[in-house]
């Protein structure tokens, strides 16, 4: 056996491991969230996909108990400063609602590159696509290794998406990460609103790699899916 086929056969048996031990711990993850131990603070991130996508995962924000789900990173495309702007008017006014002291961690922000701009071409696309993929993985994959404390630690406990496409780039970048071995935070995708026959192309995209498919119709569910419907949520 030639020394080229021996380097083959070797990373396809790494392959295969790496791809069992990222479904398992997949499979782990949704039997653990099936029956959650609620922790006393859970952090989370949300992305804020511009427009309407940005009013829905912000009204999303506004039902939650902030003194709970702390820290809270919004997640921008960059160029997007209205969203920008209505994440912290958000924070802004659960601040003057409630009393939160100065050593609490609260928010941030976090800009990303935009995976495709509207109406640019495909051909553009791709190096656009991967500059937001490693960007991403920064986030997901490197932030965390130089965090202090935080060893084996998720960069945050849940993520929250809505859509629309650079959302599909930041889920993917969790998946590579469980692919090889690091520890990930729990992905849910809420599908928008406007979706009421038929999934959006993101949601088509990432419903086999969340950790839990949220829809707003009861048309959207499947018999035998892995949708969930907790009524309108928006």
């Amino acid at each position: 056996m030639s020394s080229c086929t021996t380097i083959l056969v070797f990373l396809f048996l790494f392959f295969c491991i790496r791809l069992f031990l990222a479904i398992f711990s997949y499979t782990r993850i949704r039997l653990a969230s099936a029956n959650p131990r609620l922790p006393r603070t859970c952090s989370i991130a949300i992305f804020l996909g511009s427009g309407g996508h940005t009013t829905e995962a912000l009204k999303l924000a506004s039902a939650l108990d902030f003194g709970r789900y702390s820290p809270r990173t919004y997640i921008v495309s960059e160029g997007d400063t209205l969203s920008a702007q209505k994440a912290l008017a958000l924070e802004h006014i659960k601040a003057a609602d409630h009393a939160f002291s100065d050593d609490q961690p609260q928010y941030k922000l976090l800009f990303i590159p935009r995976a495709r701009r509207v109406h640019q071409s495909l051909l553009s696309t791709p190096p656009d696509a991967v500059r937001s993929l490693l960007a991403c993985m920064r986030f997901v994959s490197v932030r965390p290794l130089f965090k202090k404390g935080a060893f084996r630690q998720p960069v945050v406990d849940l993520l929250i998406l809505n859509g629309p496409g650079t959302c599909v780039i930041l889920c993917a970048a969790i998946f590579l990460n469980r692919l090889i071995g690091l520890p990930s935070p729990r992905v849910m995708y809420v599908e928008s609103f406007a979706r009421v026959k038929s999934p959006s192309l993101s949601g088509k995209l990432l419903y086999h790699f969340t950790d839990r498919f949220v829809v707003q119709w009861p048309g959207l569910v499947q018999r035998g899916g892995r949708e969930v419907y907790r009524g309108c949520l928006v």
